[in-house]
């Protein structure tokens, strides 16, 4: 491959280290659609006989039909997919393969099969965003009104509907949605015709090739084509923050499954048994989307030093930007798989949730705003009036409904009998009406608004 300017052929330390095809070989399928794009292109501008691009378009065809059934041979003499390819194509129809490579490099060419893998992969990601938000929704429908304690620091704060702290992860799923549109809308533009940095001397029509590929307009700089990583950035950086919604949704499920929860028995099918305690049923697969978070994180931090020093134009430290894509696209779809699985069969014990829901006081700052709205205090003054309310309940060993009305009294002369309407967990939940709020029908105007957006009432 490099011709005549070196004597002798690599040593094997640089044979091993400089070969990509064990992992650029998933590049295949983008490679051999960007060389057909490009002989087409080169066909059409007389820069290569018609014969000689009809017989190279078949050949890639016949390549690909190969690699679909046997797989991408590993030659580490050719070093990668791009080579791999050609040399195969060579074989296959003769001499006529080496005008495949006219007004194009290795540069531009893996830039273009990149961007085309990381645009799939994108796609890929917001199918399975949306699926997961499909199982949110529906989850949330069956309990819009079912009552649950809301925490803050991980301590009962107020009552909540499952249905609502469900609906909290769809935002969250939305918003992932977008970055990974946004990235894409950034990646959006063909490199091919950049060559190896300069651009090409041949007239090479630039539109036709990023139109063949669904590209929305050629690269504007050449240097900067062939060096950009931003694309596999922005979808790294929009991986790592959807796998921390993730791993955040899965450490709910952890904690909720625990025995001193009981707020969810995990279906069989993604949770393990012990070696050794048979009373056990582990929420394993929980577990591992958490842990895969840190890995997808530490993807995008691998891609961000591997890039943050290198000079104009392409640097061969560059090789090493897909190994932490792709493993981060793996991860990242085993995730999303997993949790929308866990949602979609998890059986809620709604009744724990209740029962949970009335311990800890949770209904205290419904006592504080009765006194701001019925009995006229400031918030302030109704705030230390509820807390003196809720130290003597702890003193009695009894919820704050279960107070006389004589011992709120006690507290404060202003309480009266219709307080008591105010302190249920369902009169707290109900009360909270406001956009956004928690209220049953809240929740379902929220729901009903997200399955119109996911097309599920169509």
């Amino acid at each position: 491959m490099w011709g005549g300017r070196f004597a002798e052929g690599p040593a094997a330390i640089m044979r091993e280290i400089n070969a990509s095809i064990p992992f650029d070989k998933a590049l295949w399928r983008q490679d051999i659609a960007a060389s057909k794009a490009h002989v087409a292109m080169l066909g059409a501008c007389a820069i290569v006989s018609s014969e000689d691009a009809v017989a190279i378009e078949r050949g890639l065809d016949q390549v690909a039909a190969e690699y679909e059934r046997d797989g991408v041979p590993e030659n580490w003499d050719l070093e990668d997919i791009h080579m791999t390819t050609e040399s195969r194509l060579a074989e296959l129809i003769g001499a006529a393969a080496g005008r495949l490579h006219t007004a194009r490099s290795r540069n531009d060419q893996v830039a273009t099969d990149f961007r085309l893998w990381v645009r799939d992969a994108i796609d890929q990601a917001d199918a399975s965003l949306a699926a997961l938000q499909r199982a949110l929704v529906n989850r949330a429908a069956e309990h819009a009104g079912s009552i649950m304690p809301g925490f803050t620091h991980l301590q009962t704060a107020q009552p909540v509907t499952l249905g609502h702290h469900l609906m909290a992860y769809y935002e969250m799923l939305r918003r992932d949605r977008s970055r990974f549109y946004d990235a894409r809308v950034r990646l959006n533009e063909c490199p091919l015709g950049s060559a190896a940095l300069a651009g090409t001397g041949f007239p090479v029509d630039r539109e036709m090739t990023a139109q063949a590929l669904g590209f929305d307009r050629p690269t504007a700089n050449s240097l900067d084509a062939v060096s950009d990583r931003d694309f596999a950035l922005d979808y790294l950086s929009a991986a790592a923050q959807c796998a921390l919604h993730l791993s955040r949704l899965a450490e709910e499920f952890v904690i909720w499954a625990s025995q001193p929860f009981g707020f969810v028995r995990m279906p069989d099918s993604l949770s393990t048994g012990s070696s050794i305690m048979p009373q056990k049923k582990n929420p394993d697969a929980a577990e591992l989307v958490r842990g895969h978070s840190g890995r997808i994180v530490g993807a995008l931090t691998a891609l961000m030093v591997t890039m943050k020093g290198l000079p104009l134009a392409y640097s061969k430290d560059m090789q090493d930007d897909k190994p932490p894509v792709f493993e981060a696209a793996g991860l990242l779809g085993l995730s999303l798989a997993a949790m929308t699985g866990m949602v979609a069969e998890a059986e809620f014990r709604t009744d724990r949730m209740r029962q949970a829901a009335e311990l800890g006081y949770a209904t205290a700052t419904d006592l504080a705003d009765w006194l701001v709205r019925t009995a006229g205090l400031p918030f302030r003054e109704a705030h230390h009036v509820t807390g003196a309310a809720v130290k003597l309940a702890e003193e009695k060993g009894v919820a704050l409904d279960a107070l006389s009305l004589a011992d709120l009294r006690a507290i404060d002369r202003r309480i009266g009998e219709g307080v008591f309407a105010a302190l249920s967990v369902e009169a707290s939940v109900a009360a909270r009406d406001s956009h956004g709020g928690t209220a049953p029908e809240q929740v379902r105007k929220r729901i009903a608004e997200a399955r119109r957006a996911l097309g599920m009432d169509s």
